[in-house]
């Protein structure tokens, strides 16, 4: 069998950035530690990465090409159930680069090119959301009024995009460990979904509440 080939130095230093940003908080890792983190020179890291910001950049472009790839996955939401792996994938997908949520307003303030992006992300999320809703109108689970779905869809955004901030507040030494991943993002699932609820046809309304309870035992993969 043919050995694989060894990972390039500079896909490296990106997973190691993303772990220690992830474990750390962005603002608590230098360009330093992270060549430590690796056992490689800060020359060597400078040479592929010349400034902290650029390796920031790069994991967000990998975050917004995942992103986009999952975000087309609305259009196939025709129930609740549906919707609920739509969002819990989405969930994880932010639990995998979590220290663009954890550290959000500190990294906006600093890095002109997420000021712009992240304003993206989230339209292209309100519009997924959008996509959404439209499908479980389409399959009769839904009953709203057309002035209101920006709202919904924007209210869903927003907890979507703080949760983990929420989640921080209420406990900050244990929130973001891997170990309490999975009751955090199955959490903010079942509170984005639930503001659907007063919306839903009463079957659907009854199956999302009993959806939360069904997955809590269930090992969905979540990367640490």
């Amino acid at each position: 069998m043919a050995k694989k080939a060894p990972r390039r130095t500079a896909e490296r230093i990106l997973e190691a950035a993303l772990d220690l940003f992830n474990r750390f908080g962005e603002p608590n890792v230098s360009t330093t530690l992270v060549a430590g983190e690796l056992n490689i020179s800060p020359g060597n890291l400078y040479y592929h990465y010349p400034a902290k910001d650029e390796l920031i950049n790069r994991l967000f472009r990998l975050y917004e090409a995942e992103l986009d790839e999952l975000l087309h996955a609305s259009e196939g939401v025709q129930d609740v159930e549906d919707a609920w792996f739509f969002m819990h994938s989405l969930f994880e997908l932010l639990w995998r680069y979590r220290f663009l949520y954890r550290d959000l307003n500190d990294l906006l303030s600093k890095n002109r090119h997420l000021e712009t992006q992240f304003q993206l992300v989230l339209q292209n999320k309100a519009k997924a959301i959008r996509r959404l809703l439209a499908g479980l109108d389409r399959a009769g689970h839904l009953e709203i009024d057309a002035r209101e779905v920006d709202m919904l869809a924007q209210s869903m955004v927003v907890v979507l995009t703080y949760w983990l901030s929420y989640e921080y507040v209420r406990n900050p030494r244990e929130a973001l460990e891997p170990e309490h991943a999975q009751s955090a993002l199955m959490r903010g699932a079942q509170h984005t979904l639930h503001l659907l609820a007063p919306y839903l046809a009463a079957e659907q309304r009854r199956h999302l509440m009993t959806l939360g309870r069904a997955y809590e035992g269930e090992d969905l993969a979540i990367a640490a």
